[in-house]
């Protein structure tokens, strides 16, 4: 979260809040909980025409973080305030008008545009980068290093809960030995997208793995645990490549017949990852539009190409971040991706479609 610093008499308040915190729920959740107060503070407490909120899924939040700290540096006066809490958590600050800007690794939903209409929530949709999901397992597992599409609905699917519980029960020549499970949370996109893309319809899938919105505690969870398999967005498995594994996946019903395909970045970008190659969204209020959200939305779009790189995700062609960017420029509101399937699909298409 950045914070620039305010007036001495919201420090007071918060040192106080913070001392109650750390002695009742110990020193890391009080200053979370204290960070999240500041934010809230800001916004009831000061009308800040500076102040930016953004919140929402944890794989954007590299990204938009990479952004405002570019941002801030021609825009010191700026201050601007970044969450995570799922792509789920802040389309629901979002639709309360909590936040100006949403974060998101999947589509908006039906029900999340309703929550923003009843709320006179306008918003413009904006995707702003490519990314992988990652299939991982331990570096010391050395009896796979490709899975299958329909090996991975067998795992996760709801009817694999407490049946599919050992690796020889997906291939027999797997060991007899349990299967750990590590996932995104249910309040993250990156779960949605998942479930959607090997299951076959979102949010359908097992419920007894270790969840967690935050990719970090994922990455912990596989790679202190041979006997481990998770998912999480590439940029994250990039990030502790020399503690995990990252299994290729075979598309048995690709009519191209690619066989077996590594999640990299050139492989995302080149189109041959798939089903796990997913765009991702920033999502901006139409109703909290002023100049200096007019002007780090256009930062956002026309620097993103080299900033997506350096977090470890892919940017969209030029071409794509220009008719982004004319969206935003035409205030043209609502959402592309309703009711479209959103696995291997084309944002420049739609973009185009729905310039004309």
């Amino acid at each position: 979260m950045l914070i620039p610093d305010k007036d001495e008499s919201y420090w007071v308040i918060l040192s106080q809040i913070f001392i109650l915190m750390e002695q009742d729920i110990g020193y890391k959740a009080g200053r979370l909980m204290v960070l999240v107060i500041w934010a809230a503070i800001l916004v009831a407490c000061q009308k800040n025409e500076n102040l930016i909120i953004i919140d929402g899924s944890s794989t954007v939040y590299p990204i938009s973080e990479a952004v405002a700290e570019e941002f801030l540096k021609l825009n010191p006066s700026a201050t601007i305030a970044i969450g995570e809490s799922g792509t789920g958590g802040g389309f629901k600050k979002f639709s309360r008008g909590e936040i100006q800007i949403a974060n998101a690794s999947r589509p908006i939903t039906e029900g999340e545009i309703e929550a923003c209409l009843a709320n006179n929530i306008p918003f413009i949709e904006l995707p702003v980068a490519y990314d992988g999901l990652a299939v991982v397992v331990h570096p010391d597992n050395d009896w796979v290093d490709s899975i299958t599409v329909d090996e991975l609905k067998r795992i996760w699917e709801p009817s694999a809960q407490s049946t599919i519980t050992r690796w020889n029960q997906i291939r027999p020549d797997w060991p007899d030995r349990e299967i750990r499970l590590y996932g995104a949370g249910v309040s993250s996109g990156t779960y949605d997208y998942f479930t959607e893309a090997i299951v076959g319809t979102k949010r359908s899938s097992r419920g007894d793995f270790t969840a967690s919105e935050d990719d970090n505690v994922l990455v912990q969870g596989v790679s202190q645990d041979v006997l481990a398999m998770g998912y999480f967005g590439l940029a994250y498995f990039e990030e502790n490549k020399d503690k995990l594994k990252a299994l290729a996946i075979d598309d048995l019903d690709d009519e191209n017949g690619k066989g077996a395909v590594k999640p990299s970045f050139d492989n995302v970008n080149n189109g041959s990852y798939q089903p796990l190659t997913r765009p991702e969204f920033i999502y901006v209020s139409a109703n909290s539009i002023n100049p200096v959200i007019e002007k780090f939305v256009h930062f956002y779009l026309t620097q993103s190409a080299g900033l997506v790189k350096e977090v470890g995700y892919v940017p969209l062609s030029e071409g794509t971040y220009q008719l982004a960017l004319q969206r935003f420029e035409d205030l043209r509101t609502g959402s592309l991706m309703v009711g479209q399937n959103n696995i291997g699909v084309d944002l420049s298409n739609l973009l185009k479609r729905a310039g004309k």
